[in-house]
């Protein structure tokens, strides 16, 4: 396979980066020249465009940061995909962009499957991410090799569109513990309870949580703050859930209230701060 990624920021580089630790030749394209000089170093090949990495590439994996920007490079590329060729969307995209994509790829003759992915920037350059997919079962088999490498867990949830749909509801819980953790903390704190001791009682309970039990410890009790995930991307992710849920006639009784959190009652929180920093919102008073 001649692998190509799109997008080399801090998911897609840490990608290239593990890609070739392992021995695995890839091209990249990225817009950015600082972005296109770290992978360069790291030994990656260059394209001068997505164009001319669809031209030489058989799989093309993109991490772009939304959906508009996944369908301009995808109808910028449409005339030089080669048939037969592998899309792996790895951004946070939407279901109807992989779906408008997947039936572009039938007429063309590529396979395009999203596969979202959770981690982080840590989880990408080691190989440790965890990817949703949805789309032909047959593309995802032969792409198999490519994501044995890259992911640690894969799990298909479905056909086209449903990878995106899953990683954003996985997004909203992450959202919506991320506050209520957070004010559990401040509860327990006015009740005595050390963060660390409360934590721990959580976690050997059923309120525990993927926030409870990583972020908490891993990046806010510290003051770290540091997973390589802003509050801006998580904030795109907050409107994503909301749309998705306004299309499909589904309403969010719980989550609006702590969407708004996120949207309009943390501006203290600027979007190029750490998304674990919606805790500096939630644990001081309005």
């Amino acid at each position: 396979m001649q692998l190509g990624i799109i997008g080399c920021g801090n998911m897609g580089g840490g990608m290239v980066a593990h890609l070739i630790a392992r021995g695995i030749g890839v091209t990249c394209f990225d817009p950015n020249a600082e972005n296109s000089q770290k992978m360069a170093n790291l030994g990656a090949n260059l394209a001068e465009s997505g164009a001319d990495l669809a031209d030489c590439c058989d799989v093309i994996l993109l991490s772009l940061p939304k959906a508009a920007v996944v369908d301009a490079v995808m109808r910028e590329m449409l005339e030089h995909i080669k048939a037969g060729t592998i899309v792996l969307d790895t951004s946070t995209s939407e279901p109807g962009t992989s779906q408008a994509m997947s039936a572009l790829g039938a007429e063309y003759g590529f396979a395009f499957l999203d596969g979202p992915v959770s981690g982080g920037p840590v989880a990408a350059r080691a190989g440790t991410m965890t990817m949703l997919l949805g789309g032909d079962l047959d593309a995802i088999a032969r792409l198999r090799p490519i994501l044995d490498v890259l992911t640690a867990k894969t799990v298909t949830v479905g056909g086209s569109g449903a990878g995106h749909a899953a990683k954003i509801a996985n997004n909203l819980l992450c959202a919506a513990n991320l506050v209520l953790v957070a004010e559990a903390v401040r509860m327990g704190q006015a009740a005595g309870v050390r963060p660390e001791d409360l934590l721990e009682g959580i976690n050997a309970g059923s309120g525990r949580s993927g926030v409870s039990e990583v972020n908490f410890p891993k990046w806010v009790l510290n003051e770290a703050f540091d997973s390589g995930f802003t509050m801006g991307l998580m904030r795109k992710d907050v409107k994503l859930a909301l749309d998705l849920a306004n299309r499909s006639g589904v309403k969010l009784d719980g989550f609006e209230p702590i969407a708004d959190i996120w949207l309009n009652r943390s501006t203290n929180v600027p979007d190029a701060d750490d998304f674990n920093a919606i805790v500096n919102h939630t644990q001081s008073e309005d």
